[in-house]
Formats: structure tokens, C-alpha cells, sequence
């Protein structure tokens, strides 16, 4: 039997920040206790591209964006809001 992406169980639920340092620490094979608050732009990265496979919700982040994501807070409150504004019909 084959498998495709992971979905998100919930959809439409926003990821809460245990989920997001879940998710995080897959990145480096590391326990979610260890991830530091702040992130590299690489983890930043792979987490939105992490999130995009869980959750089918494709991110359109200019620089700007991005660079203002500089924390797992931050992240959290990014992908949840992309989680609301894809339930919206808006375009995250």
C-alpha cells in the first residue's frame, strides 16, 4: 500500500505551537523540547514547506514576510493565520 503526503487530520484546525515545534524538530531529527525559539532561515524554510505538504495551503511570502518571521511564535501566528484565512476563502 502506498502513501501520499501527510494531511493535516484537521483541516482546517490552525497549528498550535506544540504542533509547529512538532514539525520543527523533524527538522534535524530532534526532540521538540530542544528547538530553539529562534529560527535560522533554514528551518524557517522547511517549516513552511513542511506545513504546505501537511496542510495542502500554499504560502506566498514576499521577503519581507519572511524576514519577519524570526521566532516560533512567530511562525505559529503566521501559520495559523494562513490555516484561518484558507478556511476564509482568502488567500493566505
Amino acid at each position: 500500500m502506498t502513501s501520499g503526503p501527510e494531511v493535516h487530520a484537521g483541516p482546517g484546525t490552525p497549528p498550535d505551537r506544540a504542533e509547529v515545534l512538532t514539525m520543527l524538530a523533524a527538522f534535524g531529527q530532534r526532540a521538540a523540547e530542544t528547538v530553539p525559539e529562534e529560527l535560522g532561515s533554514l528551518e524557517l524554510t522547511w517549516l513552511i514547506a513542511e506545513f504546505e505538504q501537511r496542510y495542502g495551503i500554499e504560502l506566498d511570502l514576499d521577503d519581507e514576510r519572511f524576514g519577519a518571521v524570526r521566532t516560533v511564535d512567530d511562525a505559529t501566528a503566521l501559520l495559523r493565520a494562513a490555516v484561518l484565512a484558507d478556511r476564509a476563502g482568502a488567500r493566505p
